[in-house]
């Protein structure tokens, strides 16, 4: 079994700017082979020869290149479409040996067309029995072999074992060093019936193979999986069951998912599965299987796939998370699963790191995690995952406003969707599960109307109340950015069902929570990016003066508050509660750099640029409700909690430097 693995990936003339944005990522994800095709028809379009002068060399500097040379030119079809045999059969091989001679150099085998029995690449209609199909290929393998290069046999979709054989009792599998398969399992309705999984249809191949050329190799020249359904996971098994099938070399198809202005062959969104087989989403956001190729090649996605095996509960009522392998999520998970308690961990491991969280989780309390890679989106999914659930904890969500400013459609499928599916879920149970939810401080929006006024290091409220207090529940909502009306719909959808449907139901707006397990970014988790690009000796950006104030709470605090209120959900039920640091754990942007100076005894590198959308100066969670309600108060102050975050983060992957820490 080999590990090496190669992509499709069609580049269209003129894409030159995509190919410059693709190969690098491709190449990152370890990719040892590409897939294109070279089109016999753009070829002799007008500009084809000089688009091809420059492709073929340009993907071939990066990777070993494996063109499909097919399509006939229209006007050399005897059907007049660019799936039908050339009129003279011989120009096919005549096309290749210009090809051989003018970029031969570039690749070492080529394949000769593309799957044969599809009548969008080859209209078999006018070629029955196969009878130009094989002259044409048979000889123009028999020339490109005779010039040195090796041919491959292009694959049928769905496989046919007695197409194959045909090309062994016409003499074509003779001829060449390889021969494709095509297969697709669990993504096309029109392959159901025929396939029998990798290892029968192999052995098949095998078998005829030894019949007629013993040496001929087995390619998987086409195979993938669809996340139309938002099933990433499923992808990526798809991938490692493809890759240990046995073959001689595989090629995923696809890089990237194919934008939706893009016709497929059949027309113009024919089907949404065409728009969702790639490794990448249409924008370049990385999968699950692009992300963990990155990270770390198959092994990584074996390991996250081995963790993400759903697994029976013991417990008839097990604790489900919503993002529980996320930062607050995998937190809580770990304070239920230590109590011995059964948890369900719902997460779709899109968030870089997350698997690490996971990983830990498993290696703590094994087969008391139950891991289910689902994404909110997938309704059918999230019902079955919180079918046998004792209680619901919906931490997971689109986190980042900058994100949704980007894809407002995405956020509001994830974040108001997504919880809409989640509490229908728990109402098919027929049973009143508790639920709690992770909602925002952005509820609020921006506090445009509150004044504030800066020191030297520090924004405040002249409101003396709010500056004593903090923002209380009693604030009017007001929606910001598409992020605060996604989760602003969400709070409220969830406040509701607890009135329309007497579910248990809370709702907890949180500010800044910060602590272990967190992998922040530019975007969203701010104190431990902080920390992360200071400890890494890199600088760091601050969008607005610095001057802004927020009231952060470490991980431990919060995680007690949400189990403070699951614990009354029955009295609490139906109420919105703040949750913050409060007045106490207040700080602004420039003492967190302050004091993360201290902590690691470096200069950190800070420039300053405009405002962000929806940012506010100024954010204090006024928290008496929560306490007086659940008795809850934070216990952990901020510089104790940043240095707990800098000693975590030291000791997994990112290191102080080997000097004495200067005291607070």
């Amino acid at each position: 079994m080999s590990d090496e693995y190669g992509f499709v990936e069609w580049f269209r003339p003129g894409e030159y700017e995509r190919v410059e944005e693709v190969m690098p990522r491709l190449v990152a994800s370890g990719a040892r082979y590409l897939r294109t095709h070279l089109s016999w028809a753009e070829y002799h379009a007008p500009g084809g020869q000089e688009w091809y002068d420059w492709l073929l060399p340009r993907l071939a500097r990066d990777i070993e290149l494996l063109p499909c040379v097919h399509y006939t030119p229209p006007s050399l079809s005897r059907t007049g479409r660019s799936s039908g045999a050339p009129k003279v059969l011989k120009d096919f091989a005549d096309f290749l040996d210009m090809v051989l001679t003018r970029h031969g150099e570039h690749f070492r085998y080529v394949e000769l067309w593309n799957e044969p029995n599809n009548l969008l690449d080859w209209d078999w209609r006018e070629d029955p029995e196969c009878d130009l199909f094989c002259e044409m290929v048979g000889n123009a393998a028999h020339w490109v072999k005779k010039r040195g290069w090796k041919p491959v046999l292009g694959g049928p979709a769905p496989f046919d074992a007695y197409w194959l054989n045909l090309m062994g009792e016409r003499g074509v599998l003779a001829e060449v060093d390889a021969a494709g398969i095509h297969g697709f399992p669990g993504t096309w309705d029109s392959e159901e019936g025929s396939w029998n999984g990798w290892d029968t249809h192999l052995a098949e191949m095998r078998e005829i193979l030894d019949r007629w050329n013993p040496s001929c190799e087995i390619w998987i020249t086409e195979t993938g999986y669809s996340t139309w359904r938002r099933d990433d996971m499923e992808q990526a098994r798809r991938f490692l069951g493809a890759l240990d099938a046995g073959a001689d070399r595989l090629y995923w198809y696809a890089w990237r998912d194919l934008p939706e202005e893009v016709a497929v062959q059949e027309g113009h969104w024919f089907d949404p599965r065409h728009y969702h087989l790639g490794a990448v989403e249409a924008d370049g956001t990385p999968k699950l299987l692009a992300r963990l190729l990155e990270a770390g090649g198959p092994d990584q996605v074996r390991e996250v796939a081995r963790l993400a095996a759903p697994a029976v509960a013991k417990q008839a009522r097990p604790i489900a998370i919503t993002g529980g392998a996320g930062f607050i999520g995998s937190n809580l998970a770990e304070s239920f699963l230590a109590e011995g308690r059964d948890v369900v961990v719902i997460d779709n491991l899109s968030r870089p790191g997350v698997e690490r969280n996971l990983h830990w989780l498993a290696e703590r309390h094994g087969p008391r995690l139950h891991a289910l890679p689902a994404d909110l989106r997938d309704e059918l999914a999230v019902r079955e995952a919180v079918r046998d659930a004792d209680a619901v904890l919906h931490m997971a969500a689109q986190t980042a406003v900058t994100t949704s400013l980007v894809s407002p459609m995405a956020d509001f499928d994830v974040n108001a969707r997504g919880t809409l599916n989640v509490l229908e879920g728990i109402r098919a149970t027929g049973r009143k599960v508790p639920l709690v939810f992770a909602s925002t401080n952005k509820v609020y929006g921006a506090l445009a109307d509150l004044e504030v006024a800066d020191t030297n290091d520090a924004c405040a409220p002249m409101d003396e109340d709010i500056r004593a207090h903090g923002v209380g529940e009693g604030r009017p909502l007001d929606f910001c950015t598409p992020y605060g009306c996604s989760k602003g719909v969400a709070d409220q959808y969830v406040l509701d069902y607890a009135k329309s449907y007497g579910l248990p139901a809370s709702v907890l707006r949180m500010s800044c929570i910060y602590g272990p397990r967190q992998f922040g970014t530019e975007d969203q988790g701010w104190v431990a990016h902080f920390l992360i690009q200071a400890l890494a000796g890199r600088p760091i950006t601050v969008f607005g003066t610095g001057r802004q104030v927020r009231d952060v709470l470490h991980v431990s605090d919060a995680v007690r508050a949400y189990r403070a209120v699951l614990d009354k959900i029955d009295i609490l039920s139906g109420r919105a509660f703040n949750l913050g640091g409060g007045p106490s754990n207040t700080v602004s942007l420039i003492q967190v750099l302050r004091e993360i100076e201290a902590v690691t005894g470096r200069t950190i590198d800070v420039t300053f640029e405009d405002w962000r959308q929806g940012d506010q100066p100024w954010f204090v969670a006024d928290t008496r409700a929560l306490e007086a309600a659940s008795g809850w108060h934070a216990q952990v102050g901020w510089r104790d909690g940043l240095r707990n975050l800098a000693d975590w983060l030291s000791q997994n992957g990112t290191r102080l430097p080997e000097r004495q820490r200067v005291p607070a």
